[in-house]
């Protein structure tokens, strides 16, 4: 998509995803392998650049909301997922922009859900291209 046009832009992306990745590993952490407070705290501290402040606002939430971090990535996935199903199926046809309004008009929904509206809204656009061809 050439959003990032300068390595320092996409330097900060990958810094951000690696933030994203370090909180997957440390809510497995703390609820899968049973790590300590401490132990989750010094993964952060080697494996991202995010302050002291942030490392303990991090940990606290998935101290306090188990799973949440997978739960994201999950969804993250899946969106990918469902985003290239329409761009193969659709060809020339698929609108980016179009496509993320469906998804996000429906509000939050199960991931199942969001999957049959993405499969409707496919089976829309290539009825409608076959109707006026």
């Amino acid at each position: 998509m050439g959003l990032y046009e300068d390595p320092t832009a996409e330097y900060s992306y990958l810094c951000s995803d690696m933030v994203r990745s370090a909180r997957l590993i440390v809510d497995t952490g703390i609820h899968g392998l049973g790590w300590s407070r401490p132990k989750a705290e010094q993964f952060m501290r080697e494996n991202t650049f995010c302050s002291e402040a942030g490392i303990q606002q991090e940990i606290d939430r998935y101290i306090m909301w188990p799973g949440q971090a997978c739960s994201y990535k999950i969804g993250h996935l899946k969106f990918k997922e469902l985003r290239n199903l329409a761009e193969t199926s659709l060809g020339e046809r698929f609108n980016i922009k179009q496509f993320h309004d469906m998804c996000l008009i429906c509000g939050q929904v199960p991931l199942p859900i969001l999957e049959e509206i993405v499969q409707h809204y496919i089976h829309t656009i290539q009825s409608s291209s076959l109707l006026s061809s």
